[in-house]
Parts: C-alpha cells; structure tokens; sequence
C-alpha cells in the first residue's frame, strides 16, 4: 500500500526521481498514466494488469466505456528507473497534468498520483472535508 506524500522536481529534460520507498514497492519497472482530477497515476505492473483486464472488459457498445478505457490506455506509458533513482516522464503525460518543476508524490493506497504542486495545493484548498465525508459516509465509509 503506497501512502505519504513527498515534494521533488522535474528536470529540464522531463526526469523525475522517485521516492525509495515508493521505488522498493513499484520495482524498476511501472506504469504512468493520465489520472482524475488532472494528476498523473502510477501503478505497480500487478497493479495495472489487473485494471487493465478491468478495462478491456467494458462492454464495446457503450460509449462512456471505450471513452473511458482509451483515457487510460492511450494516455499510459511502461517507464524504468535509472541508476539515480529517476524515471523519464513522457512529454505528453507531463502536459496533461501541467509538470514543469514542482511535483508532489502522493501514496494513494493502490496508486501513486503526481500532481503539480500549484495544482496539488489549488485542490487541498478547495476541498471541504465535512461534505466529503458525508459522501463518504453515504458510500458506507465510516471513520
């Protein structure tokens, strides 16, 4: 289970260096795909075989499926680590979740989220964890 949080810098040249303690859970190999919210997911190569048979499973014949499957498998990319800990973050990822220098790591359970850290900061603020948690609640989460 990945969980913290941990602040890092994309280089010019789009590497990230990957936490070690999230490194020692993912292995040399991932997977980095668009995420919700304008994030970028990071899933363990288990992990993303198994939401990727999920995906491919969707019913053809609905549109809000297949739209959903190729925002995922499009957008994914298979990256390894190099010997300083880093990982190379295709252009066309770094784009979408708007990464240019400040970065946040997120441990999101199953998943790792980037976030740019003007967005990671935009959507702590504008978050109102009362009316979350009567979602959460209604969804039959409870603290």
């Amino acid at each position: 289970m990945f969980m913290s949080q941990y602040n890092h810098t994309v280089d010019t040249k789009g590497r990230l260096i990957v936490p070690s303690k999230f490194r020692e859970q993912l292995g040399d190999e991932f997977v980095v795909t668009k995420g919700m919210d304008g994030c970028l997911f990071v899933y363990a190569n288990d992990d993303w075989n198994a939401f990727e048979q999920k995906l491919t499973s969707l019913p053809l014949i609905n549109k809000e499926a297949r739209k959903f499957a190729r925002f995922f498998l499009a957008g994914a990319a298979s990256v390894e680590v190099d010997k300083q800990g880093r990982i190379l973050l295709p252009t066309n990822l770094r784009q979408f979740a708007g990464l240019e220098k400040d970065v946040v790591l997120v441990g999101v359970g199953s998943r790792i989220e980037i976030w740019s850290l003007e967005n990671w900061e935009n959507m702590d603020a504008d978050s109102d964890m009362d009316d979350i948690a009567g979602t959460m609640e209604s969804l039959g989460l409870t603290i």
